[in-house]
């Protein structure tokens, strides 16, 4: 019920401009116990995020074989050591950064292209890259067969960011770094936002909120416990070089 009230909400205010508007009743029960459930009841509260998370089919970022778990309250693996968050981690971080009708997004780690999917429904545009050529692939035919315009993903190492976009609203990182990378810092505009998992591989890091203020400044908060799979990169910047293949 508190769901459907927020929705109705968001309907009655004009937030809600959905980039697909197919699919809406595949799972749509699923989907709107999974908000209820994982999301409103932890306290997300942003009527767009609510709606984009009721909306975006889930279970067609990963495999066959695991679809049935698509909405189940843990993350998923979609091969190559890659995993699809949680939902509650999903949705949190694109709380956190913001994101308006205006904003143009970087993704490093585009994985399944779910979160990209999820941001897409908030922002003007997504350019999201990922290592993998195999996952960058699969997820540029997902979000295209979906009917998603407003996404451009590109196979390579997001660690540099993509210059020719840039500066971005937003950055977002969606898997665990050792540090945060200056050439994203770089191409965050000031009053942007970056979300990022920090801390070592393989074990707990801490999810950070990055501001840079107008002058340039950087702010960062580290605000909860997290733990990601490594980000990869085709360098050794992490003391251990990662390959692409697991």
């Amino acid at each position: 019920m508190v769901f459907r009230t927020l929705i109705a909400a968001v309907v009655a205010a004009g937030l809600a401009a959905p980039v697909v508007t197919a699919t809406q009743g595949d799972r749509a029960d699923e989907r709107r116990r999974m908000v209820e459930t994982q999301l409103v009841r932890r306290g997300i509260a942003d009527r767009r995020v609510l709606e984009a998370m009721s909306t975006v089919p889930r279970h067609r970022f990963v495999s066959a074989g695991l679809q049935r778990a698509a909405y189940d309250d843990n993350p998923l693996p979609i091969g190559y050591g890659q995993t699809i968050s949680q939902p509650y981690i999903v949705a949190k971080m694109t709380e956190l950064l913001g994101l308006t009708p205006a904003s143009t997004l970087f993704e490093l780690g585009t994985g399944s292209g779910y979160q990209a999917a999820v941001a897409a429904r908030l922002a003007a545009h997504v350019y999201t890259m990922e290592i993998q050529p195999p996952l960058a692939e699969r997820a540029r035919a997902t979000l295209g067969s979906l009917g998603y315009r407003n996404v451009t993903v590109r196979q390579g190492d997001g660690y540099y960011g993509w210059e020719e976009h840039a500066p971005f609203d937003a950055v977002i990182v969606t898997a665990a770094a050792s540090h945060i990378p200056p050439p994203l810092l770089a191409q965050l505009k000031p009053g942007g936002r970056m979300v990022i998992p920090v801390g070592p591989a393989f074990a707990t890091q801490r999810l950070m909120l990055v501001e840079k203020g107008a002058d340039g400044g950087i702010t960062t908060r580290a605000l909860f416990p997290v733990r990601f799979v490594p980000v990869t990169t085709s360098g050794d910047r992490d003391g251990n070089r990662k390959p692409h293949h697991p």
